[in-house]
C-alpha cells in the first residue's frame, strides 16, 4: 500500500522549466511532435473520444491541439500545481472544446470509474512520485476500450547534466523506456510493440543534436531518451 506522503508528493518545476513550457520550441518540437507521433500509432475508433483527460496539463497548451485532433465534447485538464486556474485558465478559455480544470494528483484522481475515453499524459509521468498508483488510476478512469496516450522522457534524458541543472524532477523514480513499457503492461493495458515509438529527437540528446548537424550519423545502438506509446484498456477490464 502506498503511503499518503508518497502519493501526495509534488515536485515543483523550476523558474526556467516554467518559462520553457511557454515557448514555441515546447509547443512545436515537444508537444505537437509527440501528438503527431501518437496519432500515427492509434487504432481506429469510429465512435471517437467524447471526453479527454489531460493529466499534468500545465499551462494548457495541449487543449487546442487535443480539440483540433480529436474533436472531444469535453476536455478535463488536471494538474497538481495549486495555481492551475492562473496557469491554464487562459488557454482553457481559448479552446474550442469546453475545458474543466481540476487540481489533483494523478495517483489519486477525483473521478469515478470508466469516466473518460482518452487519457493524455505528455511529459508528466517523470514528475510523478507514485508512478504505479498513477498508472492504475489511468486504467480505472478509462472506459473499456479507452486509450492512453503516453509520451515520456526516460531516465537517460532526465539524469543528463543539462536537465539536472535546469529542471526539477524526482530522480529516484525515473525509468528506462523498457521499464515504462513494462509498467504500462503490468497495470493491465493492452500495449503491443506496434503501438510503441522511441523517437530520438534533437532536443532529447546530450548534445542537443549538434553531432547530427555537423554530419555525424545518429547511433543505431543507444539508450532511448523518449518513449511514446498508445495503450488500450481491454473491453473486459
Amino acid at each position: 500500500m502506498q503511503h499518503a506522503s508518497k502519493i501526495d508528493s509534488f515536485v515543483e518545476e523550476t523558474r526556467f522549466g516554467n518559462w520553457f513550457l511557454r515557448t514555441a520550441t515546447w509547443k512545436t518540437h515537444v508537444l505537437c511532435r509527440a501528438l503527431t507521433d501518437l496519432q500515427g500509432l492509434m487504432p481506429a475508433r469510429p465512435q471517437g473520444y467524447a471526453r479527454v483527460l489531460d493529466v499534468g496539463c500545465g499551462f494548457g497548451h495541449s487543449f487546442g491541439e487535443l480539440a483540433r485532433r480529436f474533436q472531444p465534447a469535453q476536455i478535463i485538464g488536471m494538474d497538481a500545481d495549486p495555481g492551475l486556474q492562473e496557469r491554464a485558465g487562459e488557454q482553457a478559455g481559448l479552446c474550442p472544446a469546453p475545458v474543466e480544470l481540476v487540481e489533483g494528483n494523478a495517483a489519486r484522481m477525483p473521478f469515478p470509474d470508466h469516466h473518460v475515453d482518452m487519457v493524455f499524459c505528455h511529459q508528466t509521468f517523470h514528475h510523478i512520485v507514485a508512478q504505479e498508483a498513477a498508472m492504475a488510476e489511468f486504467l480505472r478512469v478509462l472506459k473499456p476500450g479507452g486509450v492512453l496516450l503516453f509520451a515520456e522522457s526516460t531516465k537517460r534524458y532526465i539524469h543528463s547534466l543539462p536537465i539536472k541543472l535546469l529542471f526539477a524532477h524526482p530522480m529516484e523514480v525515473q525509468k528506462t523506456a523498457p521499464e515504462y513499457i513494462a509498467m504500462v503492461r503490468a497495470a493491465g493495458f493492452d500495449l503491443p510493440d506496434a503501438r510503441i515509438s522511441t523517437p530520438y529527437l534533437w532536443w532529447s540528446r546530450p548534445d542537443i543534436g549538434f553531432l547530427e548537424w555537423i554530419g555525424v550519423p545518429v547511433p543505431a545502438k543507444r539508450e532511448e531518451t523518449l518513449v511514446n506509446a498508445v495503450a488500450v484498456k481491454p473491453m473486459a477490464a
